[in-house]
């Protein structure tokens, strides 16, 4: 998908009032945050001190203009590439980089943070999310739900049965797709039979709207009147937020083999928070002096981040039998016992 091609799209656009600054900034910042974790996530993967990780270089706008759209009782389930999500409400890094650990610690109870755990198995979560929501319904709770995933998740069954769920019982969602134009080396031209992701949100009987998923003020402003149609018992809501993965998958792919080289420089070239930053230049909310201070704070926040995650005790193992089943199996303590052998 050209990068540029949705500039083309017809989306839904409104008057634009004047901002206040203290909005656009803090949006800045979280983008800023979420990029400086990005960044040095790769670096610590590569010093060994977190494993495998999931890339989202150049996805910020989305992510942070999503979620300053949500009111503080909204809960969110993130994919994988959204791992860091939780920082926009204010969750320790420490905690983000124990998940990346494989430290109990980076799993959050959800009901803290109004964040589910994260999915990794391809949009399996959409069903969890679709449930969420209905179960605020039936409570009468005036809170939304906003679901990540990749245009990869809409190719699969979980994906098909959470959006028909969610249809049939107008539940108050947001299904928000991070098309990004590659499921890990499959292109999207490869997986869907429409090129348009958003069309297949007539198929389930939702208002769908497709976007600019670099524009973080266009993303704020998509969700925010999506959650208001959802709590109105307008029923769920589709969003598909074009971007481009303009990095690798995970720090275990090679995109040299499968993306193309223009292409590619084309994204990366107009990546969202290099934007933001020139449109915050142009209208006086941002200064030279201003970017350095954001940018000092977060690399000072990621690093205390990841020395808090490094000093955090050794994991009881007993945890993995122990919260597994109420009534374990023989051979389930038999397996415990023999891992707590001296």
């Amino acid at each position: 998908m050209d990068p540029k091609a949705i500039a083309n799209e017809p989306v839904q656009a409104r008057q634009r009032l004047p901002e206040p600054p203290e909005d656009l900034r803090a949006l800045y910042r979280s983008m800023v945050r979420l990029r400086t974790y990005d960044d040095r996530s790769v670096v610590y993967h590569r010093q060994g001190r977190i494993g495998t990780y999931a890339i989202f270089w150049g996805h910020e706008a989305l992510q942070a203009g999503a979620v300053h759209a949500l009111e503080p009782g909204d809960w969110i389930f993130p994919s994988y590439r959204e791992s860091a999500i939780g920082l926009i409400r204010e969750m320790p890094a420490a905690t983000a980089f124990a998940w990346w650990r494989g430290h109990p610690e980076g799993w959050w109870d959800p009901r803290e943070w109004r964040i589910a755990s994260i999915a990794v198995p391809v949009g399996s979560h959409v069903p969890h999310a679709a449930g969420m929501a209905w179960g605020l319904k039936l409570r009468d709770e005036p809170s939304c739900v906003l679901a990540f995933f990749g245009d990869g998740a809409t190719s699969t069954g979980a994906f098909h049965e959470g959006m028909t769920f969610a249809a049939a019982k107008r539940v108050p969602a947001v299904f928000l797709c991070n098309n990004n134009s590659w499921a890990i080396s499959t292109p999207t031209s490869a997986q869907s039979g429409t090129e348009r992701l958003v069309d297949k949100a007539v198929g389930y009987g939702m208002e769908g709207v497709r976007i600019d998923g670099a524009d973080a003020l266009v993303v704020r402003d998509a969700v925010r009147d999506a959650t208001a149609r959802a709590r109105a018992g307008e029923g769920p809501q589709f969003i598909e937020a074009v971007t481009y993965r303009a990095a690798p998958h995970a720090t275990a792919d090679d995109p040299s083999r499968y993306m193309d080289p223009a292409q590619l420089r084309a994204a990366r070239e107009r990546e969202c928070i290099g934007r933001f930053e020139s449109r915050l230049r142009q209208l006086d909310v941002l200064s030279d002096e201003g970017i350095g201070h954001v940018r000092d704070d977060a690399l000072v926040e990621m690093e205390a981040g990841i020395a808090a995650a490094e000093s955090l005790p050794e994991p009881d193992p007993r945890q993995i039998f122990d919260t597994t089943y109420s009534l374990p199996p023989r051979a389930l303590r038999r397996d415990r016992d023999s891992t707590l052998e001296p």
